[in-house]
C-alpha cells in the first residue's frame, strides 16, 4: 500500500509560489507537494498542477470552471463537489486503446501527462451546438420519450432513431483492446472496516491493537476523510495531523491491511465484500506486471461501516451554473488542495456547518461577499465572524437564481421580506444538511429508516455483523465520529475472541451542525435542478405527481431522478422531499427507492479480470499433454480442455488418412485415448444411492458393489440433460461420469437437487474431473497391455473382470487407481483411473507395455468415428432437444420410480409417433460423402418446411466399412429400415440418396466388447 503521507504544516513550509497560469492556487497551504509540479491537458489546452491534485483541483487552480455539459439539454456544467458524489464533472480520461469514459475529474488522481477530454458536446464545450436542447425544454420534460417521436411513424426507423441514438450515451469507449491487466484477489480478516475518515480511523485502531486481523478499505488515496478537508483539532493537533498518526500506527500493525484507493461497492450475503482497488489509475501506464485495477472479495467477520456523508444541494434557479459548488467542498478544494474556488465567494447555508466556509475562505485570501442564511435566527457569534471579514449576512432570505452564461457571476438573493437583490461573485457555496452514506448497509434489501433530529435517512436493519458509525450512523460532529468508531472497533474485536484494549479518550475542538432544511426555494427564477446529471427539474418533479406518477419507483422511472452514473447521490432527498410536499405526506411516508450495488461505477474488466481473450476460460491440459506434444499430436478445444485430436505420422497427407489409421489400430490390435475430460463426480453417503436413483431416469437400485450402469440424467421438462456411467465402489461410494461438454452442468444439477430439492438426504459430492486422470484402453489387445501395467494379484479376465465391472486397483507398485470395464468404442475396452499427479507416468507406462502389441494413441476424432459406428448418442445428438426415446433409450427409463423430468418426459408432443427418431444412414452410392446438418426428404418431394421429416446429426467416414455413414434424427426412423431418402444439403450444394438403417454399424451383437 502506498499513501501520501504528506501533513499540512510540512505543505505549508514546503510553499513556493504558484506555477504557470494556477492563477487560483492559495500561496501556500493545503496537502499537496508543491515541489513536485505535474503538467496535464484538458481538452488540448495544457495546464499545471502538483503531485496530491485531483483533475478537478487541478482545473479550478487554472482557473477552468466549465468542465462539461449536461445529459438532456447540454447546459454548462461546473464542478459541484470534491468526492464520488460528483454529477458534474464526468470526463474522458487517456486516449487511444486506454480512453476511459465518464470518470469523476474529482476522484481522478493528477499524475504527469494526463490528457482529459470534457464530454457530451459539440463540437467544443464553449460551443456547444447542442444547447440548442435547452430552447426545447417543454419537449424533453419527464416522460418526454413516452410522448414525442409518434408521427409520422414512417419517420422511427429513418429519423428518430438514429437521431436519438447519435445523441445518447455519455462519453466515447476506447476503439482498441484494452492493453492493461485487472487482478482479482480474495481477503478474510476478523473486522472489515468501510471507511477512512476519523471514524474509519478509531474503528481500525480500537481493532487492530486488539490484535484482530483488520483490513480498511478507503476509496481516498490519503486517509483521513474530512479530516483533511477541515481546519479542525484533536487533543490540541490538527486533524490531518492526527490522522497521519493514525496512520502510520495501523501501517505498524502486522495484522492490520491498508487498501488504499480501494472502493467498496457491494455488500453480499454471509460476510461478502466487493471492493476495486485502483492499483494503477494513477499512473500514466501501469507498472511491469502491475495490474491496472484489482477487484477484491472480502470476506470478513464483522465490518465497521464508516462511509461518511453526503453534503446536499439547494434547489434553486440555475443552481447548476459553474461556479455555484457544495460548501464542504469548497472547504475541501481550499485546505486539502489550495484552491481558491473562486475571488468572491457567497454562501448560501441552511444550518450553522456552512458557517465554517467564512474563516477559511477569508484565511485562504479569498473574499466573502455576502451569508444568506435560510433560517431567520443565527447565532450572534456566528454573525459577528462573518461581519469581521467584511461579508453581508442576510438571515431568513434564499438564493433564487444565478447570472452568467458560462460561469457564475451573480445570484439573486430574496431577504426575509420579499426583497430582491443581485450580489455580484464568482463562487456560490451551498451548504443544506448532510446525508448519511446508506448505501451499502441497505445491498441486502434493507431499508433506511428517517431520523427526524438530522432531518435524512440513516441505516435501519444493518446486516449481520455490521455496525455503522460517525456520519454514517448520523453522528456528525467529530467528536461522535471519533467515539463511536472506537466503540464499534472494539466490540467488533470482543466478538471474534480479542480483548479490548483500552481507548483514548480524544478531545474536538467545539462545533455545531444545528440545521433546517430548505428542500427547494419558493419562487425559483429559471430551472431548478434536483439531479444534475440527468437534467431532472423541480418541475420534472411536479409533471410526474400531476401524471400520477407519484410512488417513488415510478418517480424515479418516469424522470429518470437518481439513474445516471452518480446514482443519485445529491439528488434523492431533493426529490423525495419535492413529491412529499406536493402530496402532502411526510418525506419517510414517501420512502426511498431501492439501494443496489454498486456504489460507484466499477469497470467491466475488473470484474472479468484475466479472464478475457485466450484467458476467458482457463485451458486445461489432459495429463498426457506433454507426450501428446513430443508425438506433435493436433489438440482440439473440448469444453474447457484442450485435448489431442489426432497424431499424425511421417508420410500421412491429411487427418482423414491419420484418423483412419487410429480406427483400425483399435479394432485390430491396441489404442490407448485420454478421457480425463470426462467429467467425474464422487458421490458419497448413506444416503447417495437415493440421490442417484431420484436424480437418474434408469434404475440403479438393483446395482451391485463392483459393477458400472450406463446412466441418463433428465431435465425438469423431461428432455435429455446428459448421459454417463455410474460405477458402484462400495455401499455408500458411488462415481458418476458425465459428458466433458455438460461436467459442470450435472454437478450443478446434483447439487440443486441435494440443496433445494431433498436437503434432508445425507449425502456429499465433489467434482473429481481434475484429481483423477483417465484414460480408455481398447482393443483385442487391451487386457494385454493392461496386465503389465496393473500390479500384479488383480486379476482382470473376462470371468473374473467382465464387461461393466469396476474395482479399485494399484499401479506402479502401490499407486492407487481404479479399473472400470466400460467402452466406447465398441470393442474390449477398460478405462484406468489414477491420481492426476501419476497421470503423465501411467500414460508412458500404457505405451510402454503396449508396444508389443503395436498400440497406437488415438485422438478425440477416431473416439469420435467409432462412436457414430456404433450409434452412441452425444453432444450432437443431446443437443437439449431430444429426450430419451428419441435417442433410443426409451427402453432403459424406469418404469417403478419417481425422478426428475418423469412426468413431462410422457407430454403427448414428446411421445408423438410421428416425433423423429435416431436411426443410421449409409449412402446407396458409397462414393458419396455425407454432410452433417443435411436435412431428409422423401425420394422426389420438392424442398419445404412441410416436407422435412428430420436431420443428420452426425457423419463420418468409416474404416471399417470404407464408406462415409451417418445418425441422425427421422420420423418414425426404427420403422423404416430399408426405406430411401434424401440427405438434402442446399448450404453446401448437396443431394444425397441415402438408405435409413440401424445406427449401430459395427458388432450389433456386442460380442467384441464382451470377449
Amino acid at each position: 500500500m502506498t499513501t501520501f503521507t504528506l501533513r499540512r504544516s510540512e505543505a505549508g513550509t514546503a510553499a513556493v509560489s504558484p506555477s504557470r497560469n494556477q492563477t487560483f492556487r492559495t500561496a501556500k497551504g493545503g496537502l499537496i507537494n508543491r515541489q513536485r509540479p505535474l503538467d496535464f491537458n484538458f481538452d488540448g489546452v495544457r495546464h499545471s498542477g502538483f503531485e496530491g491534485d485531483t483533475l478537478a483541483s487541478a482545473l479550478l487552480a487554472n482557473g477552468v470552471r466549465l468542465v462539461g455539459r449536461s445529459f438532456k439539454y447540454h447546459r454548462p456544467r461546473g464542478i459541484l463537489s470534491a468526492g464520488s458524489e460528483e454529477p458534474n464533472a464526468i470526463v474522458e480520461l487517456r486516449t487511444g486503446a486506454r480512453r476511459e469514459p465518464n470518470t469523476r475529474a474529482t476522484v481522478a488522481e493528477l499524475y504527469d501527462g494526463l490528457e482529459a477530454q470534457s464530454q457530451n458536446r459539440w463540437p467544443s464545450l464553449k460551443y456547444d451546438a447542442l444547447a440548442v436542447n435547452a430552447f426545447a425544454a417543454p419537449v424533453f420534460a419527464a416522460g418526454f420519450y413516452y410522448k414525442t417521436f409518434m408521427w409520422p411513424a414512417a419517420f422511427w426507423e429513418k429519423l428518430y432513431e438514429p437521431m436519438i441514438r447519435r445523441a445518447a450515451g455519455l462519453g466515447r469507449a476506447a476503439n482498441a483492446p484494452d492493453p492493461d491487466t485487472y487482478d482479482k484477489a480474495h481477503a478474510f480478516c476478523d473486522v472489515l472496516v468501510i471507511g477512512g475518515g476519523p471514524a474509519g480511523l478509531s474503528a481500525a485502531l480500537a481493532a487492530g491493537r486488539s490484535g484482530a486481523r483488520v483490513i480498511l478499505v478507503d476509496e481516498d488515496h490519503q486517509l483521513g476523510g474530512r479530516l483533511l478537508s477541515e481546519r479542525r483539532e484533536i487533543d490540541f493537533r490538527s486533524g490531518a495531523d492526527w490522522a497521519h498518526e493514525a496512520v502510520a500506527e495501523l501501517e505498524s500493525m502486522s495484522e492490520v491491511r491498508i487498501l488504499s484507493r480501494t472502493t467498496l461497492f457491494g455488500v453480499y450475503d454471509h460476510g461478502a465484500y466487493g471492493a476495486v482497488e485502483r492499483v494503477s489509475d494513477h499512473l500514466a501506464v501501469p507498472s511491469a506486471y502491475a495490474p491496472r485495477q484489482r477487484l477484491w472479495r472480502i470476506t470478513a467477520k464483522h465490518a465497521v461501516l464508516a462511509a461518511g456523508a453526503i453534503e446536499r444541494p439547494h434547489i434553486f434557479g440555475g443552481n447548476d451554473r459553474p461556479g455555484v459548488m457544495l460548501a464542504g467542498a469548497v472547504r475541501a478544494y481550499l485546505n486539502r488542495f489550495g484552491v481558491l474556488p473562486g475571488r468572491r465567494v457567497a454562501i448560501f447555508t441552511s444550518g450553522d456547518d456552512g458557517w465554517r466556509t467564512v474563516a477559511d475562505v477569508a484565511a485562504a485570501g479569498g473574499q466573502v461577499v455576502a451569508v444568506i442564511d435560510s433560517r431567520s435566527s443565527v447565532s450572534p457569534n456566528l454573525r459577528r465572524e462573518a461581519e469581521a471579514v467584511g461579508a453581508r449576512v442576510i438571515a431568513g432570505g434564499y438564493v433564487s437564481g444565478t447570472k452568467g452564461h458560462l460561469a457564475l457571476k451573480a445570484i439573486d438573493v430574496v431577504d426575509t421580506y420579499g426583497s430582491s437583490e443581485t450580489i455580484a461573485c464568482d463562487c456560490l457555496a451551498m451548504a443544506n444538511g448532510w446525508n448519511p452514506i446508506v448505501h451499502l448497509d441497505s445491498h441486502l434489501s434493507r431499508r433506511p429508516v428517517w431520523n427526524e433530529a438530522i432531518q435524512a435517512f440513516v441505516p435501519g436493519a444493518l446486516p449481520s455483523g455490521m455496525a455503522a458509525v460517525g456520519g454514517s450512523a448520523g453522528r456528525l460532529t467529530l467528536a461522535e465520529c471519533l467515539e463511536t468508531g472506537a466503540q464499534a472497533g472494539a466490540e467488533a474485536a470482543l466478538a471474534c475472541g480479542f480483548a479490548a484494549a483500552a481507548r483514548d479518550t480524544l478531545k474536538t475542538d467545539p462545533e455545531s451542525i444545528a440545521h433546517t432544511p430548505l428542500w427547494r426555494v419558493a419562487k425559483p427564477k429559471g430551472k431548478a435542478f434536483v439531479d444534475f446529471q440527468n437534467d431532472v427539474a423541480a418541475s420534472d418533479v411536479e409533471l410526474a405527481h400531476r401524471e400520477g406518477f407519484r410512488a417513488i419507483e415510478h418517480l424515479k422511472r418516469y424522470t429518470t431522478l437518481g439513474m445516471a452514473t452518480d446514482q443519485g447521490k445529491t439528488s434523492n432527498l431533493a426529490g423525495l422531499s419535492i413529491m412529499a410536499e406536493l402530496t402532502g405526506q411526510a418525506i419517510p411516508s414517501v420512502g426511498t427507492t431501492v439501494f443496489r450495488p454498486p456504489f460507484t461505477p466499477v469497470a467491466i474488466g475488473a470484474f472479468a479480470g484475466h479472464h478475457r481473450g485466450k484467458e476467458f476460460r482457463a485451458t486445461r491440459h489432459v495429463p498426457s499433454h506433454a507426450w501428446c506434444e513430443e508425438q506433435g499430436a493436433v489438440f482440439v478445444e473440448t469444453g474447457l480442455w484442450l485435448r489431442p485430436a489426432y497424431f499424425p505420422v511421417a508420410g500421412e497427407n491429411d487427418w482423414m488418412q491419420t484418423v483412419n489409421r487410429e480406427v483400425n489400430a483399435v479394432r485390430s490390435k491396441v489404442g490407448v485415448c485420454d478421457v480425463t475430460t470426462l467429467g467425474k463426480i464422487d458421490i458419497q453417503g448413506r444416503d447417495a444411492l437415493a440421490l442417484i436413483e431420484r436424480a437418474c431416469a434408469n434404475p440403479f437400485g438393483t446395482l451391485p458393489v463392483g459393477k458400472a450402469r450406463y446412466a441418463v440424467l433428465l431435465r425438469e421438462d423431461g428432455f435429455v440433460m446428459d448421459d454417463g456411467t455410474i460405477a458402484r465402489m462400495s455401499d455408500t461410494h458411488f462415481v458418476m461420469t458425465a459428458s466433458t461438454a455438460n461436467a459442470a452442468k450435472v454437478m450443478q444439477h446434483l447439487e440443486f437437487c441435494h440443496q433445494w430439492l431433498w436437503p434432508d438426504l445425507d449425502v456429499q459430492m465433489v467434482s473429481i474431473s481434475e484429481q483423477w486422470a483417465q484414460y480408455a484402453v481398447a482393443g483385442p489387445r487391451a487386457r494385454d497391455t493392461l496386465r503389465d501395467v496393473i500390479d500384479p494379484g488383480f486379476n482382470i479376465g473376462n470371468e473374473a473382470f467382465p464387461f461393466l465391472a469396476c474395482a479399485d486397483v494399484t499401479v506402479g507398485g502401490g499407486i492407487p487407481a481404479r479399473l472400470f470395464r466400460i467402452s466406447f468404442s465398441g470393442e474390449l475396452a477398460y478405462e484406468l483411473a489414477v491420481p492426476a499427479a501419476y497421470g503423465d507416468a501411467a500414460w508412458r507406462a500404457i505405451m510402454q507395455a503396449g508396444s508389443q502389441y503395436g498400440i497406437t494413441a488415438y485422438g478425440s476424432e477416431a473416439l469420435s468415428v467409432m462412436r457414430i459406428e456404433k450409434g452412441h448418442a452425444a453432444g450432437a445428438e443431446i443437443n437439449g432437444q431430444t429426450t430419451a426415446r428419441d435417442i433410443g433409450l426409451g427402453g432403459m427409463l424406469a418404469k417403478k420410480k419417481d425422478y426428475v423430468g418423469r412426468l413431462l418426459k410422457d407430454r403427448p408432443a414428446l411421445t408423438d409417433p410421428d416425433r423423429p427418431i435416431l436411426a443410421g444412414f449409409r449412402p446407396v452410392d458409397p462414393a458419396q460423402r455425407l454432410r452433417a446438418g443435411a436435412r431428409f426428404l422423401a425420394v422426389g418431394a420438392s424442398p419445404s418446411l412441410e416436407a422435412d421429416e428430420g436431420y443428420m446429426t452426425s457423419v463420418a467416414y468409416s474404416p471399417s466399412l470404407g464408406h462415409w455413414i451417418g445418425i441422425g434424427l427421422i420420423r418414425r426412423g426404427p420403422e423404416r429400415h430399408g426405406e430411401r431418402v434424401r440427405a438434402y444439403d442446399p448450404v453446401r450444394s448437396a443431394d444425397i440418396e441415402v438408405e435409413i438403417c440401424s445406427p449401430v454399424f459395427v458388432d450389433p451383437k456386442e460380442e467384441k466388447l464382451r470377449v
